[in-house]
């Protein structure tokens, strides 16, 4: 990565333990695309609270060259699956992961046969 990894903390006090599965996270996609030249992670906590408990959202911005930015937005949704941080955090590294993926198969060169 040419740009420094950014981890932001909104709505919560910094976590180590948070910070270190963001990092793993962007360790697997770098791993997997090693293209991306910055990430920008936000994990927060939105003012407004639920009769059920705190929910979490997760956002990631990865820049990767030649334009066409991966952007996730896993906001809270009505399963409580979102009131687990760490959830939220894996399912938005999976939308990341099936965005690059597109983007891998976007890039490559279609190789058809030609049968004459």
């Amino acid at each position: 990565m040419q740009v420094p990894m950014q981890i932001v903390f909104e709505g919560i006090g910094h976590s180590d333990a948070i910070e270190a599965r963001v990092r793993d996270e962007v360790d697997k996609l770098e791993k997997f695309y090693g293209r991306i030249t910055a990430a920008r992670v936000v994990v927060g906590r939105p003012q407004h609270r639920h009769a059920k408990g705190d929910t979490y959202q997760t956002r990631i911005h990865l820049t990767i060259p030649g334009g066409g930015d991966v952007v996730v937005n896993v906001d809270p949704s009505l399963d409580h699956a979102h009131e687990d941080v760490y959830v939220t955090i894996h399912e938005a590294f999976k939308a990341a992961r099936r965005q690059l993926q597109d983007v891998v198969r976007e890039r490559q060169p279609t190789h058809k046969s030609q049968a004459d």
